[in-house]
């Protein structure tokens, strides 16, 4: 769960106005629902509970709703779905801006919206700065594994093994509500077991990539040059591009550069949260480079991207040159 939200919870059921914003629906959705089961009580729930359209609903019935007190409880909730629309609506903007600043202690306001792209309207920005915001942007497929692991044991107390993690990420992609789905039909062939692996993705009619891309970085970081040359022509039929590839290469070298040069530990700290497990890998891999060799990778990786974008050869020409550039190097210092 999103580190602001909760601490939000941790304080029980503070009421207010909750503004939670961003591209991913699924974990805007999830808030919502930890919101709405913090503030109240199932007995009285179907009572003090409002649920409204932002564009279906009038001015005059949403301060009708927003003023209504609570039933045999301490607090009503109010959810607006799709809260970009009172942008627009200056009577039901400065009627939402009202109770940002004077929010009734009896009202917990939960605000759910997507800020359209390159908005600097003033309605986001106050609710940002004076309600209690929290963004739920949309996920990096880089994120995707760690994401699952975390809720594997979050929602089903079962490990995630990495394979399995990676190998639905790559075949579903970073739709985290899909993947929230596939999890619990994972979960389900597993059988109440304590983990969940890479047999049980494929058990489940997952259509698994015939290269995992994540594999492919760390089949370099390994320096396993030869095994990765015949990867490539894989992963671009599979869509991937050169550049894409590049760019990836590139963010998990300078982390092994960075182990190389100090420590596992830092490049924990500079991983986000999501990725933060790849410490211990990249600390492996780090043992079977030096400094100068891995300088001389990332400077070639640069003239890698410079070539893909001006060049009229194949990608796949580029990114095996690079590689048998370092298999030559290493025959060599051999």
């Amino acid at each position: 769960m999103n580190n602001p939200l909760r601490k939000i919870l941790a304080q029980g059921s503070p009421g207010g106005v909750f503004f939670l914003y961003g591209e991913d629906e699924h974990r805007k959705g999830e808030a919502v629902q930890a919101l709405v089961d913090a503030h109240l009580d199932p007995g009285t729930r179907d009572f003090n509970l409002d649920v409204v359209q932002a564009s279906d609903v009038n001015v005059e019935d949403l301060a009708r709703i927003l003023a209504t007190p609570p039933m045999m409880a301490a607090r009503r909730v109010v959810v607006v779905r799709g809260a970009e629309a009172f942008a627009g609506a200056a009577r039901s903007r400065d009627l939402i801006l009202d109770l940002v600043e004077n929010p009734p202690s009896d009202l917990a306001l939960i605000l759910s919206a997507r800020i359209p792209e390159r908005s600097k309207a003033k309605f986001y920005q106050t609710l940002i700065k004076r309600a209690q915001s929290v963004e739920f942007p949309m996920i990096t497929p880089d994120d995707v594994p760690g994401w699952l692991m975390e809720e594997a044991t979050a929602r089903f107390g079962v490990t995630m093994d990495s394979d399995a993690a990676r190998a639905l990420g790559q075949a579903i992609g970073a739709d985290l509500g899909i993947l929230s789905r596939e999890l619990e039909k994972l979960h389900a062939v597993a059988g109440g077991g304590e983990r969940i692996t890479l047999e049980h993705v494929r058990v489940a009619g997952t259509v698994l990539p015939k290269q995992d891309r994540w594999k492919w970085f760390e089949l370099v970081g390994a320096r396993r040059f030869r095994e990765a040359v015949t990867g490539v022509r894989v992963l671009l039929n599979q869509g991937e591009t050169g550049v894409g590839l590049t760019i990836g290469l590139s963010t998990h070298l300078l982390r092994i550069a960075l182990a190389v040069e100090s420590g596992p530990g830092a490049v924990e700290e500079v991983l986000p949260p999501h990725q933060r497990w790849l410490s211990r890998q990249i600390g492996e891999q780090a043992k079977g480079w030096e400094a100068g060799a891995i300088r001389a990778a990332v400077l070639g990786l640069l003239r890698v991207d410079r070539l893909l974008k001006a060049s009229s050869l194949s990608d796949e020409h580029h990114l095996e040159e690079w590689l048998l550039t370092l298999m030559a190097r290493e025959d060599v210092a051999a």
